[in-house]
């Protein structure tokens, strides 16, 4: 048996944008949830839906666990073996961690939808936002926010 709760009730539907530049340093995870979750905040919108899009391709975003950074190593490590940089791609003329970049980012995508209940964004106790560099140099990553609620 189902038990389906329903946590609130909107009146007003209202849709707010932002952007948040990232700063990395090269392949690995930088985690985002707190700013998300300022600017989720500080929109005013209580309940709703809040997607959050990377505008590149060979970055990516994800939501996994933020307590032990291991999980993050075994994850680096995942898919250093399911993309690895020393293949024969055909495509090599931005560097031999590009390809295998692109390769990360389809496998884990560039949006996130998180549903947001009275102005706090519903993460699990041990997930956390996360911008995914597949680059092995520093990049500039842009992400657009839209939430859509009352």
């Amino acid at each position: 048996m189902l038990n389906v709760e329903t946590l609130s009730e909107g009146s007003v539907t209202q849709q707010v944008n932002g952007r948040l530049v990232v700063e990395t340093e090269g392949q690995g995870f930088t985690e985002i949830t707190e700013a998300v979750s300022r600017w989720v905040f500080g929109t005013g919108v209580l309940n709703g839906l809040l997607t959050v899009f990377c505008r590149h391709t060979s970055a990516s975003l994800t939501v996994q666990e933020n307590a032990d950074p291991d999980v993050r190593q075994d994850l680096l490590a995942a898919f250093d073996r399911l993309a690895p940089r020393d293949a024969d791609y055909v495509h090599s003329t931005e560097g031999a961690d590009d390809m295998p970049a692109h390769i990360r980012t389809m496998l884990s995508g560039v949006s996130l939808s998180i549903p947001v209940v009275e102005g706090q964004m519903v993460l699990g106790t041990w997930q956390g936002i996360y911008l995914v560099e597949h680059r092995d140099g520093p990049q500039t990553r842009d992400l657009i926010f839209h939430l859509i609620g009352a």
